[in-house]
This record gives C-alpha cells, sequence and structure tokens, in this order.
C-alpha cells in the first residue's frame, strides 16, 4: 500500500463499482483538437528551423534535433577514405528492420555486412510490448486497417505507403509465424486478436506483454544462422557519396578496437531506428539508449529532406512511479483489456482507447488542471486503474495476459491486480523522418531507409501496432529494391560533408550523439583519428578490418 496515496487511492476505490459499467467520455473532434492544441507537447512552441541542410528555412525540427542537424561532424577533414571492408549491401541497425532486410537478402549471392551500435537486437523493436496489427480477422480487411490509420494520422499519411503496409500486414504475420513467433492464440487454435486505440475491430497480435522480445527473437536467431556478417558495436559516424551524391558506404566506430573502419558497399540501408533519447522537452522516453536519431543526421548531411520531425508521439501510459520505472511502458494492450484512466477524484475522465496523442494531452491537461497525483518525490501522474481487467475479465486475467507487469512491479510491493499504478506520458516514437518512396529509396542513389528512420507511413500519430509491422513490412521491401537495382561500386569520398560544412554556423556541437549524456558511454573518435593522421597509420589496420576465415570452409 502507497501510504502517500492512501486517499487518492481510497476515492478510485469507491468509483470503481459505478465505473465498472459506465462508459467514460469520448472527446468530440472539437474538444480532441483544443486538448491536442493546447496540451500536447508537439504543440508547445518548442522547436526552431534551421539554417543548413535540406530542410533549411521551411521545416520546424525540436530543438534538441535541430541543433544536432546543424552541428559539425565528428571526422575531421584528414580522413582517409581508403576501404577497410568491402561488401554489396551494408545495413545500418540491428533491429526489426536491419533484421528482416538481412533476411530477405539472404541467398541474393550478394556479400552482406550489418553494423549495429549495440549488439544485435538491442533496439526499440524489443520494447514494443503490446501487438503488431494485421488484418487477419473475419470481419477485417486491409482496406479496414488502412481506414483506421489514416484517421489516427490525422489523414497525413503517404497513402501509397500506408497500403503496402497494411495489405503486407497477413503475410509478415506468416512469414513470423514460419521462423517460429509464438503469437496468442485461442482454444481453437485460432490467433488471438485484441483490440487497441484507434482500430475499429480486434486486430492486435500479440506475445502476452513481450510481443517485440518475441519477434526479435527469433529474427535475432534467423539473422544469427544466415550469411550476414555481423558487426556488433560497429556505430555508424558518417556516410560516403562518389563525389556525385551517390551514397558508397560509411564510416563506422569498433568500440571495441576504438578504430575507425571505412566501409565501401554498393548499397546502405538506414534502420538506425529514431531519436527518443533526445528526451525532447527533458520527458522520460520509453526508448533504448542507442535511439538518438544517428541516421537522421547522417543522411540530412547528404541531402536527404525529412519530413514530419516535428510530430512525435508521447505513449499514454508510461510509468510514472516507483521514479526507477519512469519511461517504461504500461502497454496500450493493458488499457484495451479494461484498465481505466482515472483522475485523483476517482473520475473516469477520458476513453482510454482514444487516440494516443488526445489520451497523452488529456493527462496532461489533468495534471495541469490540479487534479493529478504527486507522489513523494513531486513528480505527477494520473492513476491507470488495473484491478478494473478483473473485474471485467476474471480473476487471473492480468496475471495470465500482462506477466511482465506483474514481474515490473512486484520488486517495489506493488501488486498492479489490487492496486492501481500511476501513469504519465512517456516520449515513445518517432512519427516522421526521411523521405521514402514505395521501393524505400531515399532521394539518392544508392541509399536506402526502413523503420522508424523514415517518415510518412504513420502520418503525425501512429497506432499501436503498426510500428513492429513497419519494420518487418519495409525493412524486407528495401532488401527486395535493393536485389533489383543495386548500383556498381563506387570511390569512397567526402564530397556531400564537405559541401555541407561550408554552410555551417559556428558550433562546438558535434554529432550524430551516439548515446545521451545519461548513459555516461563517451566516445572521443577526432582524438582517435588525429593521431591516427600523424603517425600516417590507415584508419584501421588490415589485421582488424576483416573477419576471421571461416573454421567450416572446405
Amino acid at each position: 500500500m502507497m501510504e502517500w496515496a492512501k486517499k487518492t487511492l481510497e476515492k478510485v476505490e469507491l468509483s470503481r463499482k459505478e465505473r465498472l459499467h459506465q462508459p467514460a467520455p469520448i472527446p468530440t473532434e472539437t474538444e480532441a483538437e483544443s486538448i491536442l492544441n493546447n496540451f500536447h507537447p508537439d504543440y508547445s512552441g518548442k522547436e526552431r528551423t534551421v539554417a543548413v541542410g535540406p530542410n533549411a528555412g521551411n521545416q520546424k525540427f525540436p530543438l534538441e534535433l535541430a541543433d544536432l542537424l546543424e552541428a559539425d561532424s565528428f571526422l575531421p577533414t584528414s580522413h582517409t577514405t581508403v576501404p577497410d571492408i568491402e561488401t554489396d549491401v551494408l545495413i545500418l541497425g540491428g533491429g526489426g528492420a536491419g533484421a528482416s532486410a538481412a533476411l530477405a537478402l539472404e541467398g541474393s549471392g550478394f556479400n552482406i555486412h550489418l553494423a549495429t551500435k549495440l549488439r544485435l537486437g538491442d533496439s526499440n523493436t524489443v520494447m514494443a510490448e503490446g501487438g503488431i496489427q494485421a488484418a487477419l480477422g473475419t470481419h477485417d480487411s486491409p482496406r479496414r486497417h488502412f481506414a483506421d490509420a489514416m484517421v489516427g494520422g490525422h489523414g497525413e499519411n503517404e497513402t501509397g505507403l500506408l497500403r503496402i503496409l497494411c495489405e503486407s500486414g497477413p503475410k509478415s504475420i506468416n512469414w513470423l509465424s514460419q521462423l517460429g513467433c509464438l503469437f496468442d492464440r485461442n482454444t481453437d487454435g485460432t490467433f488471438r486478436l485484441r483490440g487497441g486505440g484507434g482500430t475499429s475491430i480486434p486486430r492486435l497480435l500479440a506475445c502476452r506483454d513481450y510481443t517485440g522480445l518475441e519477434i526479435m527473437r527469433v529474427l535475432k536467431d534467423a539473422v544469427r544462422l544466415s550469411s550476414t556478417n555481423i558487426l556488433e558495436e560497429h556505430i555508424a559516424v558518417e556516410l560516403f557519396d562518389d563525389g556525385n551524391s551517390t551514397i558508397t558506404g560509411a564510416v563506422l566506430y569498433d568500440r571495441k578496437s576504438t578504430r575507425l573502419v571505412n566501409v565501401s558497399a554498393r548499397a546502405v540501408i538506414l534502420a538506425t531506428g529514431g531519436s527518443g533519447q533526445l528526451r525532447l522537452q527533458n520527458f522520460p522516453t520509453s526508448n533504448h539508449v542507442g535511439a538518438t536519431g544517428d541516421g537522421l543526421v547522417m543522411a540530412y548531411r547528404q541531402g536527404c529532406r525529412l519530413k514530419f520531425v516535428d510530430s512525435y508521439q508521447y505513449h499514454p501510459s508510461g510509468a510514472c512511479y516507483p521514479e526507477a520505472l519512469a519511461g517504461q511502458l504500461v502497454t496500450e494492450a493493458v488499457r484495451s483489456a479494461g484498465a481505466q484512466v482515472v483522475n485523483s477524484e476517482g473520475l473516469h475522465f477520458i476513453n482510454e482507447l482514444a487516440y494516443r496523442d488526445v489520451l497523452a494531452g488529456a493527462i496532461i491537461k489533468e495534471i495541469r488542471e490540479g487534479r493529478g497525483v504527486t507522489t513523494p518525490n513531486g513528480k505527477q501522474g494520473i492513476w491507470l486503474d488495473t484491478p478494473m481487467i478483473d473485474l471485467k475479465n476474471g480473476e487471473g486475467t492480468l496475471a495470465n495476459q500482462f506477466p511482465g507487469l506483474i514481474h515490473r512491479f512486484e520488486s517495489y510491493k506493488i501488486d498492479p491486480v489490487k492496486t492501481p499504478i500511476l501513469i504519465y506520458p512517456t516520449l515513445h516514437y518517432q512519427n516522421g523522418g526521411i523521405f521514402i518512396d514505395s521501393q524505400c529509396k531515399t532521394e539518392l542513389q544508392g541509399l536506402w531507409a526502413s523503420g522508424e528512420v523514415t517518415g510518412g507511413v504513420h502520418g503525425k500519430n501512429r497506432l499501436m501496432g503498426n510500428s513492429l509491422l513497419d519494420i518487418l513490412v519495409f525493412g524486407r521491401r528495401a532488401a527486395e529494391s535493393v536485389k533489383e537495382e543495386i548500383p556498381d561500386r563506387g570511390p569512397l569520398t567526402l564530397t556531400n560533408l564537405k559541401q555541407f560544412r561550408k554552410n555551417l554556423p559556428e558550433s562546438l556541437v558535434k554529432s550524430p550523439l551516439f548515446f545521451p549524456a545519461a548513459s555516461k558511454i563517451k566516445l572521443d573518435i577526432s582524438k582517435h583519428e588525429i593521431e591516427a593522421a600523424k603517425s600516417g597509420s590507415s584508419s584501421l589496420d588490415n589485421s582488424i578490418a576483416f573477419e576471421p576465415p571461416d573454421p567450416f570452409a572446405r
């Protein structure tokens, strides 16, 4: 029992019987617009235009991202461009999109290298809990999925990309199932489908409350068994071009050897994820430690335009108490199962399956107007009445469907079966990103992109479960496009970087960020490269540059 919250918890308990059969109000279109304009972080004015690059003067960016887009590269002007590794396809990113691309390229005859900042699988993919959308229900269809997502995205979605996403849903689930993904099923063996915010029909497939972790498990295992050369703890620093705006590879930083690695590639697939670890406006974040917008920065320097990067999703139900759990999500599936959002007075003030951006804004509104709950550490939140799940669905439902939630809170002597949990909106997803076409090609030859680093498919608000589908569909689609249109190998130059630097405002900031300050991981790339240049050595010794020979090769 949280003694500091005793009075407000009593009010929640007293109102529970009435709330059990009383639907919560659904905001009208006018009310929703007012909530967004006045309370959602995207509308707070904490953004600015930039003075350099393809979006200069015509697109606003969050202040934190704008600073990185206008920052200088870590690479000194003396950086050597001699290749250390030559490959056909270089995939940057080891999450769901990168892994899906690698698997789609298996059997192509190409030499494939996948470089990831951390370890294979360390990504936002594993943080996704609630489920993945696919139109598999008897009365469902890709067209209905499309309509739901278009409304949820405020009509700003790129229709061609969204159509591909929705039509590819059933195939993607079949592919995952063949790989061994263990989706929840009904007693008759059919997939168990859940509802979610903004879905007009149950469409979410889940693996309890660790869906992303399960999906990444099967993808990771499959990639490790493939012919893909995996470069773990190799951080992408900069992209190479051929002197005529075709991307020809990348500079990587090997954290183990502390060396820079020049990779020559005929095609590069960016699958670097989002930028939630920038912690916009000091919001807590659900993102993994590597999600610092590296791909956005590198592509932008090359001349790729960014779209909708003024739009981020703040997940309504991030844990607020205990403080050690701040930023960790309480999946939307918990709300779809019956948990209610309730203010300090025990009032069920909004339908918990409202669109995520509206619900997040409504929670912030309750708190700002004095109806929030203050923790002993001064944080504020709103109750998520989890005991309602068992009341509505029968004893044991919560524990059976959401074991991860139980496990997370039990260490702090909080039982979500008996006690509501405190939530607050959490920075969750980057809605926008790099322009891509229907084949995942960027505006530069030789460069493809997929997943959260791209913009357009979700418009300005993403529906639950569409991000996991996004990385599968477009990771594989990028790979298929590469197979059809892979360019010839070109020289390694830093021409585009040099041109970008000519227009840079004065700044002591370097980017990409690589890791947030809170991680206490520090990389001094420039110092190493300067020392290497002085000694006359290459960026990487040949003994380190290439993988050892296959011991099983004959």
